[in-house]
């Protein structure tokens, strides 16, 4: 699934002034695919099933203002697991270098740092005549579930190009770019999720070596149970609330696990800081 490829065509465009908007929604989840400060809850996803239901649904809306922190954390999540040098295999001792504020692994023959920083997948949601194009994961982890044809961005290629790639190697589609739909940061495991709204360039699709299976799903009867990881849960729901107010969107939040969870619980976490525009 690393290889690479040629992006034949990728477009977007925004022609009107961009609205900012912070909210905080206490009901459930939403498209109209584009042709193609305290703990957020992100709502339920039961509004899937009833995305055709005419009785509309209270949303609250708030205003909520990031606010990063003022004191960072003394230390890297995992910089502890860094016991050698990557450059001359020398070891490594840990401690705060000079002007910095975390703790790095620094090798104490050459005196080199190891710097760690979070990885970025990249994906498309497929909206094919109403239809979303799911993979189902060949692979650990998450096994047999369902998921976005997405993967870990490759050094040297953008951000739109991984994503086309990505499709190509899980879904055997080629897929042309309309726009970006979400960014989704998950600091406890270092990772940043950029997911495109995109439309097949053909019909066709089929299982590459990572899926077992692909299908479109309208978006009232997404397997929202049998998704394989948090970022998808969020993703889709942010879609079937874009498709059910008519109204496209690029998202922004953070994913935050619920503390005592198991990491295989998709729907045990919160939406920070979500924020749309």
């Amino acid at each position: 699934m690393l290889k690479a490829i040629q992006v034949s065509g990728c477009r977007w465009s925004l022609k009107q002034p961009l609205t900012l908007t912070f909210i905080s929604i206490s009901s459930s989840f939403s498209s109209k695919p584009y042709s193609s400060s305290s703990p957020i809850p992100y709502p339920s996803l039961n509004l899937i099933h009833s995305l055709h239901s005419s009785t509309p649904r209270p949303r609250t809306l708030r205003f909520t203002p990031f606010h990063a922190s003022s004191s960072p954390p003394l230390h890297s999540a995992g910089v502890r697991n860094i016991k050698f040098c990557q450059w001359c295999g020398g070891p490594t001792k840990h401690d705060i270098p000079d002007g910095e504020e975390k703790l790095r692994a620094i090798c104490t023959l050459c005196g080199k740092i190891a710097y760690q920083n979070p990885k970025m997948v990249v994906g498309c949601l497929i909206d094919h005549e109403n239809k979303v194009l799911l993979c189902k994961r060949n692979i650990q982890p998450s096994h047999g579930l369902w998921t976005l044809p997405a993967g870990y961005l490759e050094i040297g290629e953008s951000a739109v190009e991984g994503a086309i790639r990505e499709t190509r190697e899980e879904a055997n589609a080629d897929v042309e770019v309309i726009s970006p739909f979400a960014q989704l940061d998950i600091p406890l495991i270092g990772q940043t999720y950029m997911i495109f709204l995109a439309k097949l360039k053909t019909p066709h699709f089929s299982p590459g070596p990572e899926s077992s299976e692909c299908q479109l799903f309208p978006v009232d009867e997404i397997p929202i149970n049998s998704l394989s990881f948090s970022s998808m849960v969020v993703t889709l729901s942010l879609y079937a609330e874009d498709v059910k107010a008519a109204k496209p969107k690029f998202h922004y939040g953070i994913i935050n696990k619920r503390p005592g969870t198991s990491p295989s619980d998709i729907h045990a976490y919160t939406l920070d800081h979500h924020m749309q525009l």
